[in-house]
């Protein structure tokens, strides 16, 4: 029986990139369908209120809510809406998908990271495991990665360097901020290895794209010179370009249907004006980020599924993955430097591009041997209405009058943050899941996630023990009111697992290919697969998977 596409794809970013691109260059015919719009260089702003205060490239939360499982002060679990609560797991529903609003900060894992249970064990209430692959097997992905997507830098040397196949990434570093020099002479007084931060950002112009034009509006904005190695700049365009790659924007797919067989016929979905329809192909792919890919799945439950596709294992939503770690920052002030220097200092277009990795295993008499992690360093962002709304309500006191406008003036003129980011492992736990909601629909009458946010106490130690390195070193560098904040809290814009793979079908969702264990046509290539996290972001592990899985599939094909 003749099908529409021999691969279709829901969702369209780093999980579902490199399946479009792979397959359609190999000549299968591809459709990718993606709930949200379709946007290019031209469409991108760099208005924060349209951005950053808006649901421009995220739905509406009255029309797609979601509900978030917290504690609440009596420690029992409490469900609200995010409707009108606030904070949501919504990241980029557009072609190209969050990839478009990424900062680009690429770390690749390390071997140790494969190895989480059985080099370092397992808490009560941890639910960590080894992944059924290795190191060695990500490898040439994660090099195919830093070409056909772009990633700029120049590695050193250090103890905790991954093995790689090439001596250097295929494009210069970008332009640095005079932080880096600074950064760079504290860390060596303080015995600790500098690295340059890899980017997913063009430095020079290639394939089409241009360089980075420094806008200083990067995470969180769409890059409007497609320097930015997002899903849609990097790989979708070039997938359309073969004629073999269709994308349907508007289209959101709302299950998954089976046959007799057991395998996925079709899948339906609703257009852009709302009308059901339906497409069949050889081959599906979900890859609609964490929290929707397993959301899909429980939809798509029928009689064979009763507990949603491939979900007679109970894993579906299970083993969700966040990031541990937290934020710390220090203030540079005018009087303390040249006007000339600090001025260079105060420049906002310019990347600092900096991270220590020396503490990836820590091992200390208070600590004992545990997991440690990455710690980033950049600036503030340059969003000038979130940081005037900071200066109004610091310390608990609305500021007003002369006294707002004096300490606009020295926030602007007089001071200059650096940041630092905190990233370690979040060790998946019971209670940290997605389900269904039973009492919260959309607006086309679907149950909505319902995301728990439990983490594990293990996770504080090592952000607490980084952070105070990351304090350390803001100053060494010279900077004051140096401050830090480790806390539980999940990063939204940073979630994987719920559908990992593994060996035991009892206990994982997917084989080692990515494909479900009881769907034989049916693979999930984003973040959903990964078991544990690492201590790192983990996009370029998600772009570098997913060009695995193509290949997987090109092989069934």
């Amino acid at each position: 029986m003749a099908t529409d596409y021999d691969v279709c794809i829901i969702g369209s970013g780093a999980g579902a990139g490199p399946v479009a691109y792979t397959l359609s260059q190999k000549g299968y015919k591809v459709l990718v369908l993606e709930k949200g719009s379709w946007f290019n260089e031209g469409d991108f702003t760099k208005d924060e209120i349209a951005v950053c205060r808006r649901s421009t490239y995220t739905p509406s939360l009255q029309d797609e809510p979601q509900v978030i499982e917290s504690r609440n002060q009596k420690g029992n679990w409490e469900a609200v809406s995010n409707s009108r609560s606030g904070p949501d797991f919504w990241n980029g529903c557009m072609v190209g998908g969050s990839s478009n609003l990424m900062s680009g900060f690429f770390h690749r894992l390390k071997p140790i990271d494969f190895r989480l249970a059985s080099e370092f064990g397992q808490y009560e209430g941890d639910t960590s495991t080894d992944w059924p692959i290795t190191y060695d097997d990500l490898e040439p992905y994660y090099t195919l990665v830093e070409s056909l997507v772009g990633i700029s830098g120049r590695v050193v040397k250090h103890a905790f360097l991954e093995p790689r196949s090439t001596p250097d990434y295929p494009f210069p570093p970008l332009t640095e901020h005079p932080f880096a020099e600074k950064f760079d002479r504290a860390a060596t007084a303080l015995g600790y290895t500098p690295l340059p931060l890899a980017r997913a950002i063009l430095s020079v112009p290639h394939n089409q794209r241009n360089a980075c034009s420094y806008s200083a509006y990067c995470g969180s904005y769409g890059c409007t010179t497609g320097a930015k190695g997002s899903s849609r700049a990097a790989l979708l365009n070039a997938a359309i370009q073969t004629g073999n790659c269709d994308i349907r924007s508007h289209s959101l797919v709302y299950q998954l249907v089976t046959g007799r067989k057991g395998r996925v016929t079709h899948v339906r979905y609703f257009d852009a004006r709302g009308k059901r329809r339906n497409v069949d192909a050889r081959i599906f792919v979900v890859a609609c980020q964490a929290i929707e890919t397993s959301r899909l799945l429980l939809l798509s439950a029928n009689s064979a599924f009763p507990n949603g596709l491939a979900n007679r294992s109970g894993q579906v939503g299970k083993n969700l993955l966040f990031s541990g770690g937290g934020l710390g920052s220090g203030v540079f002030r005018s009087g303390d430097y040249p006007a000339d220097e600090f001025s260079a200092m105060n420049d906002y277009h310019l990347f600092v591009n900096r991270a220590l990795q020396d503490w990836y295993v820590i091992d200390t008499e208070k600590t004992g041997r545990i997991k440690g992690g990455t710690i980033d360093f950049l600036q503030a962002h340059a969003n000038p209405i979130r940081r005037a709304v900071q200066v109004k309500n610091q310390e608990e006191k609305l500021l007003w009058g002369s006294g707002l406008k004096q300490a606009l003036v020295e926030e602007f003129r007089e001071r200059v943050r650096l940041n630092f980011e905190v990233f370690c492992d979040w060790h998946p736990n019971p209670d940290c899941f997605i389900s269904l909601s039973s009492r919260v629909k959309d607006l086309f009458g679907l149950p909505v996630a319902q995301i728990r946010t439990g983490y594990h106490p293990a996770d504080l130690l090592p952000g607490e023990f980084l952070a105070e390195k990351g304090k350390e070193l803001l100053r060494q560098m010279g900077a004051q009111e140096v401050s830090a904040s480790i806390n539980g809290s999940p990063s939204p814009n940073l979630v994987a697992g719920g559908c990992r793979f593994g060996k035991d079908p009892e206990t994982s969702v997917l084989d080692s290919e990515c494909r479900a264990h009881e769907v034989e046509n049916l693979f999930i290539s984003d973040g959903s697969f990964m078991p544990t996290g690492g201590s790192v972001t983990p996009t370029w592990t998600v772009y570098a998977n997913a060009f695995r899985v193509a290949d997987s599939i090109a092989r069934q094909l």
